[in-house]
Parts: structure tokens; sequence; C-alpha cells
């Protein structure tokens, strides 16, 4: 582009994708999904507590005894974010050439970047392109999270390149770092209104320049 878990008395946190448990008087999931939108749309900073608490339609004290206060509300929906839109990213690796992992990657990207069952754009990107003081935690988790992800792509092009599938002056670095760049890029043509057809040939002319082994 993780996972949201309950905890009840005497219980571990659930693994990450897993269901939130249910409190007593709202679905725990759907308020997540909610906050989601808001956040999405927003920003972090832009989302008051009066807009996240109407569009989860509870009450702040059941927002603070559910998620805790902004920020940490904030975190959960990321890991859900990440579990429920982005798992394409991490799922993208498991192809089995370095190539067909960055195409898929994109191109999936560029198909949830244009869906119409969610706001246009990344939340990754967009929830903190501005913010004030109150706001660099945040920042700081949004570029630590989108750095788990390059370096991700980043080990597995180096394996790529051990196993022949990408030639011996490949740099795994500036590969990884050039995907992402074009990945951010998209968000941002996606939420000034492209198309995924434009997002889509936008990631095949990125996919022109990547390198092919000398064996291939």
């Amino acid at each position: 582009m993780n996972a949201v878990g309950a905890k009840n008395a005497g219980q571990k946190p659930d693994r990450p994708c897993a269901q939130v448990g249910r409190p007593r008087r709202f679905d725990a999931n759907k308020a997540l999904d909610a906050a989601m939108r808001v956040f999405w749309e927003k920003g972090y900073e832009g989302a008051s507590l009066a807009d996240l608490t109407r569009a989860m339609r509870i009450e702040r004290p059941s927002l603070y005894a559910a998620f805790g206060n902004k920020e940490a509300l904030f975190r959960k929906v990321l890991d859900r974010y990440a579990c429920k839109v982005s798992a394409f990213v991490t799922e993208s690796l498991n192809e089995p050439t370095a190539r067909a992992a960055v195409e898929r990657l994109l191109l999936n990207g560029a198909d949830a970047l244009t869906s119409a069952r969610s706001p246009a754009g990344c939340l990754m990107i967009q929830a903190g392109l501005s913010g004030g003081d109150d706001s660099k935690r945040i920042c700081r988790e949004l570029n630590r999270r989108r750095g788990e992800g390059e370096t991700a792509l980043r080990k597995r092009l180096e394996r790529a390149r051990r196993e022949g599938d990408l030639p011996p002056d490949a740099n795994p670095e500036d590969l990884a770092r050039y995907v992402y760049t074009v990945s951010h890029g998209m968000a941002i043509q996606a939420k000034a209104g492209a198309t995924r057809a434009q997002l889509h040939r936008i990631a095949e002319t990125a996919l022109k320049a990547w390198p092919t082994s000398a064996e291939k």
C-alpha cells in the first residue's frame, strides 16, 4: 500500500486481521470501517472527534473505552486498512518472478486506489500529507509503515537477483524505491481524479523500464 485485535479480560489479543470482539452496543469492526473512511477523506488532522463519533455512531465515552484516544483509534484503523484494503501488497511478493510481483503490486494498487467502495487514493498517503506539531507522531508512524512495505519489496528483489531473475548489476534498493515512488504518485493521481484505466497505463509504462536478466 497490521490488523486490529480485541482484548477480552483474561485473553491475549487476537492475531492480525482477526475480527474485533463485539462491544455491548455497537459493532467495533463497522465502527472502525466508518472511522477509516473519515480519516481517508479528511486526513488525520482534518478528522475531528465530532466527525468520527458521528460516522461511527457512538458517543465519545464509547470511543475512548473501545479504541482509546484519536491517535490510538487511527493506529487501529491503519491495521484494519492493511488487512482489508492493501493485503495485496504482501500477497504480490509471492509471485514467481520479481516482475510479476511488481506488476501485481502496481495493477492491484491501481484497482484499490480507484475502487467505488472507498474514497479515491490511498489512506496511507493522504492521512499524513499535511499536519502540525500534534500529528508528528502519526507522520512518523505512516513513514514507518510505508518503509516496511518498501523494505519487504527490496528483500524480494534481492532474492530475485540471487536467483538470476534480475541481472547482477540491478540495485534492489533503487528498484524498490522506484516502484514505491510510482505507486505513491499513482495515489496522488487517483485522488485528483485519474481513472483506473489511466493508472493501469502508468503502471504498464513503468514496467517497460524493468530490468531483465540476460539469461531470459
